[in-house]
């Protein structure tokens, strides 16, 4: 099956872009911009907007105000060819564990629409450091290994954007340093690159800047002291434009995110 053509962008713009889920708002009046060659470290608390930001950027849902654009296009104008340059390794990895390794990657290959399958998943084992297990169900792999795995699954087609959720969340201190060198490899390739973590420890070195969410509101964090500082100092502010719900100034009223 001949590969997908690709509608290729060094930019990614998101103006004005709100979210709203019946009259939750999860994303409010959000501006940015993500550039190639960068790594964006998306931080905030849980509830915050996170997983429904990087929902939109990767076009599996729609701002209800607002545009994103991928170069010149939007998500509906670049169809499918757009599409194909965006990858997403989510927290729940998206494997078949009743699969072998090499089966995952020849699957999502082929759904990808990409010319040489197995040798594409060829390639793949072994950036995932796999070769010796691609023919083992991956449902006897342990976490870390089925986050290499699914990782080279995300980026079988060269996406130019790149999304994670949460990539570092169980994993030890051998696998989280395979995915920084990854994560690496990805900011030299020109990839766009947005993070979405908790582990502050783990990407303080890692990041070219972060931004902080707070009630869905976005903003850019500080450059003065260490990235758990300037985090903390940005969760101490008050967000501007925070109306009180229903329950008064402290409960979850229609201003609060459910994601």
């Amino acid at each position: 099956m001949p590969a997908l053509q690709t509608t290729d962008f060094k930019q990614v713009t998101l103006s004005g872009v709100s979210r709203y889920y019946g009259r939750r708002r999860a994303l409010c009046r959000v501006n940015l911009v993500l550039s190639a060659g960068e790594i964006i470290g998306l931080l905030g608390p849980n509830g915050a907007g996170k997983s429904t930001l990087l929902a939109v950027l990767s076009t599996l849902a729609e701002p209800s105000h607002g545009d994103v654009r991928y170069g010149d296009f939007t998500a509906s104008a670049g169809g499918a060819q757009l599409r194909a340059q965006v990858g997403f390794l989510s927290h729940d990895l998206q494997l078949y564990p009743e699969l072998t390794a090499r089966e995952n990657l020849e699957f999502f290959a082929g759904l990808y629409g990409l010319d040489r399958p197995a040798e594409l998943a060829h390639e793949a084992l072994a950036k995932a450091s796999l070769s010796e297990r691609a023919d083992d169900l991956v449902e006897g792999f342990s976490r870390g290994m089925r986050q290499r795995l699914a990782l080279e699954r995300t980026l079988l087609h060269a996406p130019r954007l790149v999304l994670f959720d949460e990539p570092f969340t169980g994993l030890d201190e051998a696998s989280c340093g395979a995915l920084v060198t990854r994560l690496q490899q990805l900011r030299t390739a020109r990839r766009i690159v947005v993070l979405a973590t908790h582990d502050l420890d783990v990407v303080s070195q890692l990041l070219d800047r972060a931004v902080v969410l707070r009630m869905g509101r976005l903003s850019e964090l500080g450059s003065t002291g260490s990235l758990r500082e300037r985090y903390r100092a940005a969760l101490a502010e008050a967000p501007r434009g925070r109306r009180p719900g229903p329950s008064g100034p402290s409960g979850s009223g229609p201003g609060e995110s459910p994601a």
